[in-house]
């Protein structure tokens, strides 16, 4: 209960939501991916239309050519799209044939792939300023959106249109866009048609049965605990909407709503009693109050609603002078997300208070092109990735507040667009499933707008995932019942909103059904964090672990994943729980094991060559200094030598790309990579080698105590790299490194989400979660409150199978990468201070490489795989790693990239680590 049934909604993948490294293709093995991929016979452009196929268009402009576009008329994602259409591609030599690096086309000079090997050798990952970006647009839509998904994780619809252009552009694609529009390349044009409306049988919500099970999570009758065994505010006023909608005025309503009432300074002032009020908490309550005929202007000792308005935004970060809580002017109070605006709104609307004209102007700001709503405060010019259930949130916001006519019926021709044909509504962007959550807030939408027809054949659609003890989780087709969905499927089963609930006059829309039997009460996970047992149990499964020894990398090359699988290792000294397991990845680097590919850790870490990368070296330096080896020793390398090689004595000329500065590691684009390498010499007794990174590293600190995820900085603030950065000046240990980490710990509790979670490349991260946790570890007394929310947000994320998901919102399922850093991060231990001893632990034998191209990954029915993602994507290769920036990244670090993404709540997210 509490925090892990709240944090699993999905809103709309955030546009950068990423989240899986991509696939590799089946290869002779080697650097036979060299050769490309050889052109398909492509379908007719007429094969695709608007209900049929997908079409891709290339601009080869830059190289004299034109628009060329082909089509797949049955596509399976992005990069089958390209091959099916005719197009060639050519992969990097370091990251295989996934990341693209050429394009070609065979009706243009002959096939030539662009660039040509003059131009850009493909050794490594191109530079951010010339690259194949890559770009999407669904039916009906007829603007760019810079694609969310690396190209093998992307999953074309009908209808939808794809394009790839030579260049560059900002983090979360604002600039670099296609020259043409998706219309101009559509196989028939973009027409614009309004949806059939769904055709489904009639269908009811057994509002009883549901209010029945939301009962039964209250203790004491009076609120919702948490698995902290601490009352959870949040959840609690969720359950007071649907028990007011069910069961209209009553004791048991009353009971709730006291309670709140007597803990409102805890739950919606965290600031203090004066301060500016927590704009989501504070929205919730009032519009309890209003629900249930009571006093916004006198709940809990408060104003709230005057509050609210009191506290207006009136400038954002871009002023000079941010306020705490502020993204922009015009936002309320901490209103962290779409969300927490929309509320606070409504809630100020429905008291009869005139809505600052600013408020409303803020959240009209949010509508994407497509007339849906993003989940993100995001800034003008940002990326803007729509999603059913804030849309629906928005819509009810908007129409109570009056005078945006334009702008809701924008969002309702997005949520008809949206609907399936069996009723339900996609939790985000190219969904494959729907939402229960985002279908009950669409629902609620559409009845008011007067579209009773699509409300009912939503309501129609939450029947059928209505389960058994009367609850809703968080997916179609679950299993488990959660507080967070249930509720908005009471209001829409119910036929009303959060607009219009009321308890003067309960009138059904449809007879109270029978109450069900009472089911058996669910098992309390023990403990405020993640199953570790679980969690180190799925990292160590035979189809995850291949020959319990290394990850792959996905696609059935056989090629090991040499930064995730050293993230692993980490994970698994972290929590003690499979130390065989652990040495049996140890002895595999150490004995530099080949993998399916006959490849070795020294051709991820380059040690020893040109391409020697200061990032990937300090990692598996670091790993043996956490587990008794000895760095100067393993795999027959120095790699503390190496290290000491790699430091740059000054900053490189373009277009080499080797040092962003004096100080640098060769090829650690990244603050992570800049991290790992300090720790690895510094534990390794090198401080005075270590002085010139260390310093380096510091200088890149920012006046708000944050770090950026690029080098060279490009101004944005990363709860991750600030994390990692923190880490490694705690273990320098003078006063002016001290000092750096009391600032860095203090900003990234102020990041902290209202679900515990944190922000990152793929919105509300797994993977930004559990590094805030090992970050804010190093003073556990000062933020342990901060901590232990985190780790239930943690909680919140793992699946069934042991896994965690990539972000809150985005793809659901177990991701190997998410997964490594959540089990490791859960335990606050930081990786300059890891230790595990590998005493009395088994030897295990040293994989050899299969003689065919390499062992296929094997996934039995009913798993998820081994994803590779870590939130943001770098589109333009079909790697996703969400900043673009930091190509070099992904290949420095491979598993272990710091990505600086657009805020997208959710994908995604954050970054590769």
């Amino acid at each position: 209960m509490g925090t892990t049934e709240r944090t699993d909604r999905r809103t709309g993948t955030r546009g950068l939501l990423s989240l899986v490294t991509a696939a590799l293709l089946t290869l002779a093995g080697g650097a036979a991916f060299l050769s490309g991929t050889a052109p398909a016979a492509a379908d007719p452009i007429e094969k695709c239309t608007a209900t049929t196929g997908a079409v891709v268009a290339v601009d080869f402009g830059p190289f004299g050519g034109k628009v060329e576009r082909g089509c797949d008329a049955t596509p399976t994602n992005g990069y089958d799209l390209l091959h099916e259409a005719g197009f060639t591609t050519e992969g990097t030599q370091h990251d295989g044939p996934a990341f693209i690096c050429r394009l070609g086309f065979g009706s243009f000079d002959s096939g030539t792939k662009y660039p040509t090997p003059d131009k850009e050798d493909c050794v490594l990952t191109p530079q951010a300023t010339a690259y194949w970006s890559y770009w999407t647009a669904s039916p009906g839509q007829d603007t760019w959106t810079y694609s969310a998904y690396g190209a093998m994780d992307r999953k074309p619809k009908a209808g939808d249109v794809d394009a790839w252009v030579f260049g560059g552009t900002d983090v979360g694609g604002t600039t670099g866009r296609p020259a043409f529009t998706p219309d101009q390349v559509r196989a028939s044009g973009g027409g614009d048609t309004d949806p059939t409306v769904p055709t489904v049988p009639a269908g009811h919500v057994d509002v009883a049965a549901a209010a029945k099970w939301l009962t039964g999570r209250l203790s004491d009758g009076e609120r919702v605990v948490g698995d902290s065994g601490t009352p959870d505010h949040f959840l609690t006023a969720e359950a007071a909407f649907a028990l007011a909608a069910a069961n209209g005025k009553g004791p048991g309503l009353d009971k709730v709503t006291a309670f709140l009432a007597k803990n409102t300074d805890a739950y919606a002032y965290p600031a203090g009693k004066t301060g500016a009020p927590d704009a989501g908490a504070a929205a919730r309550l009032a519009l309890l109050a209003e629900a249930t005929e009571g006093d916004p202007h006198a709940f809990g000792g408060h104003d709230l609603v005057g509050d609210l308005v009191k506290h207006l935004c009136q400038a954002g970060p871009s002023s000079g002078t941010p306020t705490p809580g502020c993204t922009a002017k015009g936002d309320f109070p901490n209103a962290g997300y779409a969300e927490g605006q929309s509320l606070a709104l409504l809630a100020v609307a429905r008291a009869g208070t005139t809505p600052p004209p600013a408020a409303v102007t803020r959240l009209t700001q949010l509508q994407c092109p497509q007339g849906g709503f993003t989940s993100i405060l995001i800034g003008p010019g940002e990326n803007c990735d729509p999603d059913p259930a804030t849309t629906g949130l928005a819509v009810l916001a908007l129409g109570k507040a009056g005078g945006q006519d334009a702008v809701v019926a924008k969002a309702r021709t997005y949520l008809k667009k949206a609907q399936r044909s069996d009723g339900g509504f996609p939790g985000y962007t190219d969904s494959p499933t729907a939402s229960p959550f985002a279908t009950a807030y669409a629902a609620q939408a559409l009845r008011t707008l007067g579209d009773t027809a699509r409300a009912d054949a939503a309501v129609s659609w939450l029947s059928r995932q209505q389960l058994p003890d009367g609850g809703f989780g968080f997916d179609e087709g679950a299993t488990d019942a959660a507080v967070y969905p249930t509720v908005p499927a009471v209001l829409a089963g119910r036929g009303t909103s959060l607009a219009t609930l009321t308890t003067k006059k309960p009138e059904p829309t449809q007879p109270p059904t029978t109450p069900t039997t009472p089911t058996k009460p669910p098992t309390i996970p023990p403990g405020e964090g993640p199953d570790l047992r679980k969690g180190v149990a799925y990292l160590t499964r035979g189809t995850n672990l291949l020959q319990g020894a290394y990850y792959s990398a996905g696609g059935g090359t056989g090629r090991a994943d040499f930064g995730l699988t050293i993230d692993g290792a980490y994970a698994l000294a972290a929590t003690g729980l499979d130390n065989n397991k652990l040495r049996g990845i140890v002895d595999f680097l150490d004995k530099r094991g080949k993998d399916g590919a006959g490849r070795t850790v020294d051709d991820w870490t380059s040690v020893g060559t040109k391409y020697a990368a200061g990032g990937s070296i300090g990692k598996t330096a670091l790993l043996a200094e956490a587990v008794g080896r000895d760095p100067r020793a393993l795999g027959g390398h120095d790699l503390i030598a190496a290290l000491a090689k790699a430091v740059c004595t000054a900053p490189s000329k373009a277009p080499d790309r080797r040092c962003a500065a004096k100080g640098n590691y060769t090829y650690a684009p990244a603050v992570f990579a800049q991290s790992l390498g300090v720790m690895a010499q510094l534990r390794a007794g090198e401080k005075d080698a270590a002085q010139e990174p260390l310093a380096y590293l510091k200088s890149l600190q920012q006046s708000s105590g944050a770090w950026p995820s690029i080098i060279p900085s490009t101004g944005d603030s990363d709860v991750d790299s600030t994390a990692m950065a923190a880490m490694t000046l705690d273990l320098a240990g003078d006063a002016a490194s001290r000092a750096a980490v009391d600032k860095a710990l203090a900003w990234i509790a102020t990041r902290q989400l209202p679900d515990g979670g944190f922000p990152g490349a793929a919105g509300d991260s797994v993977n930004s979660a559990a590094l805030a946790v090992q970050g804010l570890s190093l003073d556990s007394a000062k933020y342990s409150a901060q901590i232990s929310r985190a780790r239930k947000f943690l909680a919140s994320q793992q699946n069934g199978d042991g896994g965690f998901n990539i972000a809150k919102e985005g793809q659901r399922g177990s991701d190997l990468r998410a997964s490594t850093q959540a089990v490791g991060g859960a335990t606050g231990i930081s990786f300059a201070r890891l230790t595990r001893d590998l005493s009395g632990t088994t030897a295990q034998p040293t994989p050899t490489p299969p003689s065919s191209t390499g062992a296929p990954t094997i996934i039995t029915p009913g798993e998820t795989g081994t994803g590779r993602s870590g939130g943001g994507r770098l589109a333009s290769t079909g790697v996703q790693a969400g900043a673009l920036a930091i190509s070099a990244a992904l290949l420095v670090l491979g598993g272990w990239v710091v990505t600086a993404t657009a805020r997208k709540r959710r994908t995604t997210v954050g970054g590769h680590r």
